[in-house]
C-alpha cells in the first residue's frame, strides 16, 4: 500500500488539537505526527478539506444500530449491520449489548457473537450482557420475570462464552450474584460491572475488591448517593479501581476514572487491551 500524508485537518492527538500538522500513513497504517512544511521526507499530499481526525470511539453498550436490535433473532448479520451504523458516526468498535432475556436467547445471542469474532466483523469487540442478574428493586426496563440469581451454570456457560469472544462484559448486581462467583469471572477473563442494584457501598467495595471494575450508567438504576449511605456512586468515588460509564443525560465535569460515553453513548476511553 502507498505511503501518504493527510493534511488540512484539525487533528486531535487525545490530549491537544493540531491545526498545522499532516498525520503520515504508511502500508495502511498511520505513522505519525508532523508539521506541515517540514516533513522528514517527501510524501504524496492529499487534502482533508477542513475536516476532523480524532481517536476512533469505543462503546461499551450498545442495544442496536442500522435498524437492528440486539436479541436471540439478531444472527451475525445483524451485528455486522450494527457495527457499520455505528462506525459512520465514528464509532470504529463496540460491545452488542443484550438486556435481560431467557436462556435461550442468551445462548442464541452468544453464538452470534462468537459467529462474528470467527468471521471478523469489523468494528466487533465482543459482547455486554446486561442481566439477567440484577436487582428486582432497580430492574429500570428490564423484565422482572426473567431476573433471577446466577446458578453455577450460568457460571460455566460465561466462562465457555468468554473463550469464544474477543471481550465479554457483564452487568451484574450483587444481589444476585455472590463475591465468590464475581472472583470466578474475573479470573475466567471476564469484565464485571456493577449496575442495577440497590446495595450499599461497603457491598460494592468489596465487590471491587473481588475484581469487578466497572459500573454500568452511573447514577442510574442504582443506590444513590446519600449523607448516610454513599451508595454504588459513592463506592465508584472511594474505590479508585472502578471505571464508570455516565449517561448524556449526566454528563458533567469529574476528575475520577471515567470511561466518558458521547453523544450515542460512545466511549471516549474503553477497559479494553
Amino acid at each position: 500500500m502507498s505511503s501518504f500524508a493527510l493534511a488540512g485537518a484539525r487533528i486531535f492527538d487525545g490530549q491537544t488539537w493540531l491545526d498545522d500538522h499532516v498525520l503520515t500513513v504508511e502500508n495502511g497504517k498511520i505513522a505519525g505526527l508532523e508539521v506541515r512544511g517540514k516533513m522528514a521526507r517527501d510524501l504524496p499530499v492529499r487534502e482533508a478539506g477542513g475536516a476532523m481526525i480524532v481517536p476512533g470511539f469505543i462503546d461499551l453498550q450498545v442495544n442496536g444500530g442500522g435498524g437492528v436490535m440486539f436479541d436471540g433473532d439478531c444472527g451475525v448479520e445483524g451485528l455486522e449491520k450494527m457495527c457499520r451504523a455505528h462506525a459512520m458516526f465514528g464509532t470504529t468498535g463496540l460491545l452488542p449489548t443484550l438486556i435481560t432475556d431467557t436462556r435461550g436467547s442468551t445462548e442464541t445471542s452468544v453464538a452470534a457473537g462468537q459467529e462474528a469474532a470467527r468471521a471478523g466483523v469489523p468494528g466487533f469487540l465482543g459482547l455486554h450482557l446486561e442481566g439477567p442478574h440484577l436487582s428486582i428493586e432497580r430492574k429500570g426496563a428490564h423484565d422482572p420475570a426473567l431476573i433471577r440469581p446466577m446458578e453455577d451454570a450460568d457460571l460455566a456457560a460465561l466462562i465457555e462464552a468468554r473463550d469464544g469472544l474477543p471481550a465479554l462484559m457483564v452487568t451484574l448486581a450483587p444481589e444476585n450474584v455472590t463475591v465468590d462467583q464475581v472472583r470466578a469471572l474475573v479470573d475466567g477473563g471476564v469484565k464485571v460491572s456493577l449496575g442495577h442494584t440497590n446495595t450499599t457501598c461497603r457491598t460494592a467495595l468489596a465487590y471491587a475488591q473481588a475484581g469487578a471494575s466497572l459500573v454500568t450508567h452511573l447514577f442510574n438504576a442504582m443506590s444513590p448517593l446519600g449523607h448516610r449511605e454513599p451508595g454504588v456512586v459513592g463506592a465508584a468515588l472511594e474505590s479508585g479501581k472502578l471505571w464508570v460509564v455516565l449517561l448524556p443525560t449526566v454528563f458533567m465535569s469529574i476528575r475520577w476514572r471515567l470511561a466518558l460515553h458521547c453523544g450515542p453513548r460512545t466511549a471516549r476511553r474503553a477497559f479494553l487491551p
